[in-house]
This record gives C-alpha cells, structure tokens and sequence, in this order.
C-alpha cells in the first residue's frame, strides 16, 4: 500500500496551546489534574503516535500493514475525541464558576446596597431624632422644671447613711411617711413635704418652691455619682459632700471632692457631727442658726475653729468655701464659692438647712438644666433578678416619659438588646414592701423618678449605661448605635495595654473612674490588659493567666475586682491557675492590695536575683590595713566608687583579670554590714574557692584596683530587679566598667 501523508502537528500544537491556557486560568484542583492528564497522557501519547505514524512513513518499504496503520489513526482519532470530551468538560466547568462568580458578585453587590439603604435609613432617622430633641429642648420653660438629682458622698464613717435616713425621716413618731415615696434607688420628695419640714427656717428664707419635689439618690457615696450616667453626661444635678467636722478631710473626701470638680457638679458640704462639739447643747431638728445660739461661748469657739480647719483644707484642695449663711448672694450664685452647712445626723440639727439651701440652689441657680424635657433620658441603675418576675431592671427616669409597652434599647457588652417593657413598678411609700403584690402599676413615668422594669432579655444590661425608646419616627438601627456609644466611647479610649491587669467593675461609670484612677492618678501607672463590666467568671480568670503562663508576668495575673462578686468556679481556678483576685468596694483600697502584693513579687525576684546580680563597684586597697594576706584574705578597703555589696565577685583588670574571691562579709566601725557605698572605709573579708591558695603580696598588691566582675547576665538582672536601687552615677560606672570587661 501506498504510505499516506505524514500528517500535521497542528492538532498537538493547539492541544498544548488549550492546556497552557488550562493552566493558567484554571485553579481548580479538578482543572489541574486534567491539565495533567491533558499534558502528560494527551500531548505526549499523540507525539508519540506521530513519531510512530512518521516511523512507518519512512519505513514505508519495510512491509507494514495496512492493519497497522488504520489502527495508529484509529487510536489518533479516539484521542482527539478524547481531548474534544475534556475541552468541553472544562468549558462547562468554566460556565458553572463564571455563573457562581456573577451570583456571587450580585448577592455582594444587594448586600452593599441594602447596607447603604440601612446607613441611609439610620442617619435619616438620627436626623429626624436630633430634630425632634432640638424641638423639646426649644419647648423647655422655667415655669416647668423637673425634680433635682442628688447623691451624697464621703468618706467613710463621716455619718453620710444617717444624714439620708435623717433626710429621709418625717413623722416617723407618728407613724406616717408623709409625702415621702421610696422610688426604686432614690427616695422622692414632694413639695409638701419639704415645706413641712423646712418650715420654721422658712419662715425667714421666704422661698417659694417651684420645684415639683426632690430626688436624693439611695445609695451613699461616690460609686451612685459615677454609675449616673446618660450618653456621655453626668445625671446628678446637686451633691452633698459630708465632711466630719471632727476629722476634716479624708481620703475619700478628696477622691469624691475631684470627682465632683471633674464633672463640674455643684455641691454643698455639710459639716457634720457638729453636736460631737463640748458641751453642746441639742434641739432635735432646729435649724443650725438657732443652735448656734443656744451655746456657750466655748462651744461657739470650738465650732467656729473646727470650721475654719475645714474651709483651709478646702482651700489648700482649690475650693472656696465659706458658711452658708455669711455669703452674699453673688458669692453662691455667680462663684465658684461652696457654702458650708453644719449638721448633725443624729439630732437632726441642720437638716432643714441643707434641704432649703438645695431648692434654693436648684431654682435660683441650676434651673435651665432642671427645666424638663420630652427627650428621654434614663440610665440603669441595677440588674436584679426578682422572685415571680424573672430579670427586672432598676432605671433613673431623669427626662422625658416612658411607658409601658415602649420598644427599649439597652446595651449590654455583646451588643444592643431591643425588648419590650411589660410593666413599670413602683414601690409604695412604706420602705419594707418587696414582695410582687405590692408594687403599684403605673402606665407611664414622668421624669425625674426611679422606676422598675419588666421585660425580657434582660440578663447582661450593664449598670451605668443609658436606656432609650424607639418611637414611632425612630430608626432602630440609629437607636442601637446611640446607646452603644457610651460603651463604644470608653472601649475606644481605653486603649488597653499588652501586658497588664485585668480590671472588672460593677458599671461602666465605675470602670471609668477606676481607669482614671489606675493610668493617671497612679504613680507610677499601672497598666491594664483587658476590662469587663459585672460578676468575675471562670473564663475570666482563664484569660488573664496567660500573663504568667506564657508571658512569665505573674505580677499581671491578676483581676482588680471594684465592688463586683467573684464566682466560686473563678475562685477555685484561680487557686489553680496562680491568678490573684483582689476585691473592693473603694478604689484605693484596691490600689493598696495590688501595690503589696506588687512590691511582694519584686522582693521575691529581687531574692531570686541576687545571686546573679553584681553591683558595679571600683575598691582600693589600703596597705596599712592587711589583716589576712591568705584565704580567707581580710584588707581594710576604700570603696573608690560604686556600691560593694556582700557576694560581690572581685577581680583586678590590670592583672589579666585575676580572680581575687567574693566578699563574704564587710565590716565598718566593728560592724557588720551588707553594703558599702563611695567614699566608704571598710574591712572585707574576701574567700576564693577555686583558688584557695591566692596571697596578697604575692599575686596582688594594693598598687592595682579590684572590680566588681560584670557580665550580661548580671547586667540583666540589676536592670530588671534592682533599677531603682541603682542611682544613675552608678549605671555610668556599669557602663565604664561593660568597656572593662568587653561587655556587648
């Protein structure tokens, strides 16, 4: 037969083509193997069927059968079928993912798009609700104002707790609580009332009262003032700083007396315990003025000195004060001037004072901030759980109205939680009722007033943190970023640290203060690695011992808990674990624990050190002064400079750095010391070991100096446990003698 043409490598070149194609498009692990197989098993079994169709071409004289040729394009052709098969195989391949892709695309683009439409929405709505609140804040008027806020702070033992019983007692003989309602968290007063009670003060103030009561908080001290919070601002219009006329200021006096000067709340401070002075005569609720009269001239004198201490210890704090009584009206209402009110918790003297000089204050100085408003502001006050009602919400009503069935934002440190209020409850007068029954219902609460709260969802709402209302105008997205933004605010600011303690506070106000407290009133600063807000857990203690497992920091494994409990889970890992919880319900008492505990590890460290750390030091040899020329080698020594301590290694550079011993023992005026620093003359009794034979006179002499013998690890160990120790004549010595020694 006659050979056939030898046909042509279009077919391989283009199949090679299609896989380098494959290969570069295609990422697809399915795609790869059959790149492979395409590139292996195609392209080279068709080269091969070429090589063998031209063999035959040129051997065409040989006798090859017609057979053999028809099954050689046979199999050419079975092979191009099957590349054609792959090649539309991968171009479906290719179609499915290009039609995921464009899926893809879509869904992300609809995505992008309701996002946008969702940001749209909520700064609409931002618009429409700071247009709304710039409308009630235009509506305000004088003629309706709101009741004042009020806490009282102290130290303690300052009779801050009896001052607000006294405060709060009226007819108690009589067995009424007239006009008084103890609101959830703060005791409410009405204007009846305190005219009742101020009345014969009055009588010469000539007040008249426009406000529709007062609200005193609950609560004693400065953790109520700080947990107050709505939106970035401070609730509590007026406090009372309880001052013991006996003691004058104290610790927590200043801590609460900044706190108020911070927020820029006015206050006034009641110098109580006033009936502690000698031989005072009391009359049980009498106004302070009228005391004062009652007594002798020496029980005047001492309270006019008592009083005179306090107002220079104010002075030397950067407050003027001055009593009350003897300030013009310009000195309250247009200074900075505190008035001074005298008091006894006890017999009641001055009460009526401080009550008068509050609503005189509130109306005649404060009243554009009292001025009520339809915006709603209310804060948490406390998360508790309540037998027949589940979670229940404690909340300040300061503005604004809320209601029952009222969709509410409250923030939580997962994140917003929007629930309904199912009910709004109110405690009656009498303070002992806490059983479901009797709480009264009420539909809607004006501000300002305590309320309780009860709905779902409640479970991890922070203290301290604001509650708003979504209305009918509202967006709910804008709603949830705004209450957020408090703790958005102090989570940005907070810029916690690599390596510190963790911090765990009972409110957001609270972790603030302590925050405060911890990075710029602590000196020097401690860092804090990680925050939480309410009860200590097991997780927690978990988190934080990181810092001694791995990072070998044990001073940092540990939790300052302010005023928060400690789960017994978290107690018993923490045993376990090695992390240190210190709890306290004031702020530098927690301050104190840590610093202890801080200096107690350094001392450790410093013990564990001391054996690798070498001191710098420079000692001459005094010739006159040989004690002992063998070992044990005693000289009378000048420390030429540095500091000689006990278990120093000492050398002489000048001699090759001849090992002379370590000092074992220094003595000074027939006594023995661990230190020697410049300029002193002292004995020291030096030991060689390695060389036991080493004699003075011999090998060394006093023409050449002995050093401290450096090294880096000793160098090390002085910088990280005996910095301070050091002063810095002495690191210039450790830097000359790294020169010495050829330390890098």
């Amino acid at each position: 037969p006659e050979p056939e043409p030898e046909p042509e490598p279009e077919p391989s070149t283009s199949i090679k083509e299609e896989d380098s194609d494959a290969a570069d498009d295609w990422e697809d692990d399915v795609a790869d193997d059959w790149d492979a197989a395409s590139s292996d098993s195609g392209g080279d079994r068709f080269s091969k069927l070429n090589d063998k169709l031209s063999a035959l071409n040129a051997d065409s004289d040989s006798g090859f059968s017609d057979e053999e040729e028809d099954e050689i394009h046979l199999e050419k052709k079975k092979e191009k079928e099957r590349l054609r098969k792959l090649g539309l195989e991968r171009e479906k391949r290719e179609a499915e993912e290009k039609k995921k892709m464009d899926e893809l695309r879509a869904q992300q683009e609809e995505e992008d798009l309701k996002e946008l439409m969702k940001e749209k929405l909520r700064q609409e709505g931002k618009s429409r609700r700071l247009k709304k609140e710039q409308e009630n804040e235009a509506a305000r008027t004088r003629d309706n104002l709101r009741c004042p806020i009020i806490v009282i702070m102290g130290h303690v033992d300052t009779g801050k707790t009896k001052l607000l019983d006294n405060i709060r007692r009226t007819n108690v003989q009589e067995g009424e609580a007239g006009g008084i309602t103890q609101q959830i968290g703060a005791t409410y007063f009405e204007p009846k009332t305190l005219l009742t009670r101020c009345e014969k003060l009055n009588k010469t103030e000539n007040l008249n009262l426009t406000l529709p009561g007062v609200l005193i908080i609950d609560t004693p001290g400065h953790e109520s003032f700080t947990n107050l919070r709505s939106r970035g601002s401070n609730l509590c219009d007026l406090a009372i700083l309880v001052v013991d006329l006996m003691h004058g200021l104290e610790q927590q006096t200043i801590e609460s007396l900044n706190m108020l000067r911070s927020k820029g709340t006015p206050f006034v401070v009641a110098l109580n315990k006033v009936d502690r002075c000698y031989n005072w005569k009391s009359t049980t609720n009498n106004d302070i003025r009228s005391s004062l009269k009652d007594q002798e001239a020496g029980t005047t004198q001492e309270f006019r000195s008592r009083a005179d201490e306090a107002k220079l210890q104010l002075s030397q704090q950067g407050v003027n004060s001055n009593i009350y009584w003897e300030m013009g009206d310009d000195d309250w209402k247009s200074s900075d001037f505190v008035p001074l009110v005298p008091t006894s918790a006890i017999t009641g003297e001055g009460v009526q004072d401080i009550l008068l000089l509050l609503c005189r204050m509130a109306q005649e100085k404060l009243w554009r901030q009292l001025m009520w408003c339809g915006n709603l502001q209310a804060t948490v006050l406390e998360v508790k759980a309540i037998d027949g009602m589940g979670m229940t919400v404690d909340i300040i009503v300061v503005n604004g109205t809320i209601r029952e069935g009222d969709k509410v934002v409250m923030c939580t440190m997962d994140g917003p939680v929007v629930t309904e209020i199912r009910g709004l409850l109110t405690p009656p007068p009498s303070r002992e009722m806490r059983i479901k029954s009797e709480y009264i219902h009420h539909k809607e609460i004006k501000g300002a007033l305590g309320v309780k709260i009860i709905g779902n969802g409640f479970d991890k709402v922070m203290a301290g943190t604001p509650l708003m209302v979504v209305g009918p105008d509202d967006e709910e997205e804008d709603i949830k970023a705004e209450v957020m933004s408090d703790l958005k605010s102090v989570t940005e600011n907070l810029s916690t640290d690599k390596n510190g303690v963790m911090v765990q506070a009972s409110t957001l106000g609270a972790l603030e203060a302590l925050l405060q407290f911890l990075r710029v009133e602590t000196k020097p600063p401690i860092p804090v690695s990680s925050v939480g807000i309410g009860t200590v857990f097991k997780k927690d203690v978990t988190r934080i011992s990181i810092m001694k497992e791995k990072k070998g920091m044990e001073e940092f494994a540990t939790i300052l808990a302010f005023d928060v409990p400690v789960d017994k889970d978290a107690r018993e890992a923490a045993e376990e674990a090695g992390v240190k919880i210190f709890t306290a319900d004031i702020i530098y008492h927690l301050f104190d624990h840590f610093t202890r505990y801080m200096e107690e590890i350094a001392e450790k460290r410093r013990e564990n050190a001391a054996a690798v750390a070498v001191f710098p030091s420079i000692v001459k040899i005094l010739p006159q002064h040989i004690f002992n020329q063998k070992d044990p080698i005693i000289v009378g020594c000048e420390v030429f400079d540095g500091i000689l301590k006990v278990g120093t290694p000492l050398c002489i550079p000048a001699l090759g750095g001849l090992r002379i011993g370590n000092v074992v023992s220094i003595e000074a005026n027939g006594k023995e010391q661990q230190t020697a620093r410049k300029g002193a003359s002292v004995a020291v009794k030096i030991v060689n070991e390695s060389n036991p034979t080493i004699t003075y006179g011999r090998q060394f002499d006093a023409t050449k100096m002995m050093y401290s013998e450096l090294s880096r690890a000793s160098i090390d160990a002085l910088k990280a446990n005996f910095k301070d120790t050091l002063e810095p004549a002495d690191w210039k010595l450790v830097v000359k003698l790294k020169k010495v020694f050829n330390i890098i």
